[in-house]
């Protein structure tokens, strides 16, 4: 079972999607009427698209701002499409996923030409590119999706930014030409607000190419501003998407000059190490009597490097993106860049605390958005070093400092 299969309730009529895998016992599944649910493995069951066909039975498909009716679930019989007495022409059958793809491959850029009735409805011709989009697979449920409209393979990772945790890695996989991945997470539009930021890494690949490609690397946040207006027919999968380009500066290519010119040149053959202790040439003077009798020399020893003293942190460690460079103020760093260093700077003080036998230390974190102060929490809470830490003193820091004690 995986995310985004469609599964039927054993307990009841329902069907949904399964939106995410909580553990190994339990599952999140989102039922057609837009609400999701925690359900044991044991109680769902995937149902195969062979089931629909021999029972006429067909998976809701939603357009955007449709409203589940009578078919909302799949279990229930859809008499929709069978034929009344007062029927009028029947209408154009609409291509298959397959039928889609399969034409698209065949006539390269642009839309597919299938033949048949569905040949008559005409699109404008897709963009070249990898886009993110996210498809409606009911009305307030999207599906985070990679579209790869281009003519070579694309090495990708997707995962997710909030600000309780600044990055988590969800999928990596290859995605070839002309395709388009499963649903690799999903989102409610009742929580646009709580949305995480969206992060691909991309590199373009071709079989037996001559030329290597320099990784992308796009995070794609959502404002309601833009959001709504992004809306318009997806390529590959001819659906209505809320699209956006990925790679609107193409990777650069990568010359098998510029590899040899960026590769490490190889380091030369060490010289046979002279053996240490006893100078040869020494000792055979002193045995063939042409040298006075003294204790044969000794080759020095390597000087050690110098070890330099630990020095202690200040009592209060102000953790401050100002605080810990004053100096560079002209660049410019991402939030997750900003909460690495000061988690950096915050682990190396402490580490310089213990190791110089601190009694306690004052680390100022400031309020924030809490992110900060919370992951310093967490790690203190699991460091036997600590004897306990708390709040320092409000009428000094407000809640913007953690006073640790250590054992």
């Amino acid at each position: 079972m995986n995310v985004g299969d469609r599964v039927r309730l054993l307990t009841g009529t329902e069907e949904g999607i399964v939106t995410r895998l909580l553990d190994s016992e339990l599952v999140e599944v989102a039922i057609d009427n837009d609400f999701t649910i925690p359900v044991l493995r044991r109680e769902v069951v995937v149902v195969a698209q062979e089931e629909g066909n021999n029972f006429n039975r067909t998976a809701p498909d939603y357009r955007v701002g449709q409203v589940p009716g009578k078919n909302a679930n799949a279990s229930k019989k859809d008499n929709s499409k069978r034929p009344s007495q007062n029927a009028g022409p029947p209408k154009p059958v609409q291509p298959s996923l397959q039928q889609a793809l399969a034409a698209v491959a065949s006539n390269g850029a642009g839309v597919a030409k299938i033949s048949g009735p569905a040949a008559t409805s005409k699109q404008p011709a897709a963009a070249k590119g990898v886009f993110l989009a996210l498809v409606h697979q009911s009305p307030e449920l999207l599906g985070v999706t990679l579209i790869n409209n281009t003519e070579a393979d694309v090495l990708f990772t997707y995962g997710e930014e909030t600000s309780a945790r600044p990055y988590r890695a969800l999928a990596a996989d290859k995605l070839g030409p002309k395709a388009s991945t499963k649903p690799l997470s999903f989102l409610h539009m009742k929580d646009f607000e709580a949305w995480p930021a969206v992060v691909f890494q991309l590199l373009p690949t071709r079989l037996n190419g001559e030329a290597a490609y320099e990784l992308l690397t796009k995070r794609q946040a959502f404002k309601a501003s833009t959001f709504y207006s992004s809306q318009r027919p997806a390529p590959v999968i001819g659906k209505d998407a809320y699209l956006f380009q990925l790679d609107e500066k193409a990777a650069a290519a990568i010359t098998p000059e510029q590899l040899a010119q960026e590769a490490p040149a190889p380091a030369a053959a060490p010289a046979p190490a002279k053996p240490a202790g006893i100078d040869i040439a020494a000792l055979k003077a002193q045995l063939s009597g042409d040298a006075p009798a003294k204790p044969a020399a000794v080759v020095a020893a390597a000087t050690p490097a110098p070890v330099f003293p630990v020095v202690a942190p200040a009592h209060e460690f102000d953790l401050h993106l100002e605080a810990l460079r004053p100096d560079n103020k002209e660049e410019e760093l991402s939030n997750t860049a900003i909460l690495r260093l000061q988690l950096d700077a915050f682990e190396d003080a402490l580490s310089r605390a213990l190791a110089t036998n601190m009694h306690e230390i004052v680390f100022i974190h400031g309020m924030g958005n809490g992110v900060l102060r919370k992951e310093i929490h967490r790690q203190l809470s699991r460091n036997k070093d600590i004897k306990f830490f708390e709040d320092a003193r409000k009428e000094k820091f407000g809640f913007g400092a953690t006073l640790v004690r250590l054992k």
